[in-house]
């Protein structure tokens, strides 16, 4: 270990969308990192059956991150062990529908969660706390794909926004751009009617082990760095969109909607 690099032993880490995926990876991980955790997801019940399972100390606050108070539950994670070292914003919901198919409705589901979510916990955060702000965006947070208008634009947006952070003020803030991985991410995706897509893409299926993607995250994030990469062939199109526009078009306008993350 790098001797600047951080150790996570008694480091207070808030997580948003603990109770399944990656944030349900690194909340494991985090625990027998000896860090305290406070877990945040819709689902208190799927929170309860995790701190179980973690030998480390656990306050539970459930909340839909579409609706709720976010200066009150700040103010509660913050009370939980008196400060908050790093939050982990990994709240977030897919999509798999078709810009001509998709109303506004769907959008502004996905932009409340994914977006607005994590930029009002911030925003409660910054003035009291200079907590590290790790943030899971996507590979489709750095280029377009099928399928995913909404989920692409909320994703560009919390970069943009957390990017800007990086510059603005003194505020540890690292941005992780995973592609494709072992969750249930399709299974929850929004379609054009609002209802879950309910089938786990092929895609997902061999997507990156959700514990191997958790712990290079963790590293990322021990070495402070600002902006983590973890992908496999989706590199290669966003190596596409950046060095030659005209082939990337063409070979990502040729994925099913249901392909990627």
């Amino acid at each position: 270990m790098h001797k600047n690099d951080i150790n996570f032993t008694n480091k207070i880490v808030w997580i948003t969308g603990a109770s399944s995926g990656i944030g349900e990876a690194l909340a494991v991980l985090l625990a027998q990192k000896k860090a305290k955790l406070i877990l945040t997801a819709r689902r208190a019940e799927a929170l309860e059956a995790l701190a179980q399972n973690l030998h480390t100390a656990v306050k539970i606050l459930a909340a839909d991150l579409c609706a709720t108070d976010f200066q009150n539950l700040t103010k509660e994670a913050l009370e939980s062990f008196g400060t908050i070292d790093m939050v982990i914003h990994a709240a977030g919901i897919g999509q798999r529908s078709l810009a001509v198919e998709t109303p506004l409705t769907v959008y502004r589901r996905l932009m409340e969660i994914n977006f607005f979510a994590p930029v009002a916990i911030t925003g409660y955060l910054l003035p009291v706390c200079k907590a590290h702000m790790v943030v899971i965006g996507s590979m489709s947070g750095l280029m377009g794909f099928p399928g995913r208008t909404g989920y692409a634009a909320s994703k560009h947006a919390l970069k943009g926004y957390f990017e800007t952070l990086q510059v603005e003020q003194e505020v540890p803030v690292t941005i992780v751009s995973p592609g494709r991985v072992q969750t249930n991410l399709s299974l929850s995706a929004l379609t054009a009617d609002g209802t879950p897509h309910g089938v786990m893409d092929e895609a997902q299926v061999k997507g990156i082990p959700v514990m191997e993607c958790a712990t290079r995250i963790l590293k990322g994030v021990a070495m402070q760095k600002k902006h983590v990469i973890i992908a496999r062939k989706e590199k290669y199109l966003y190596w596409l969109h950046w060095w030659w526009p005209k082939a990337y078009f063409k070979v990502a306008g040729k994925y099913s909607f249901t392909q990627g993350k």
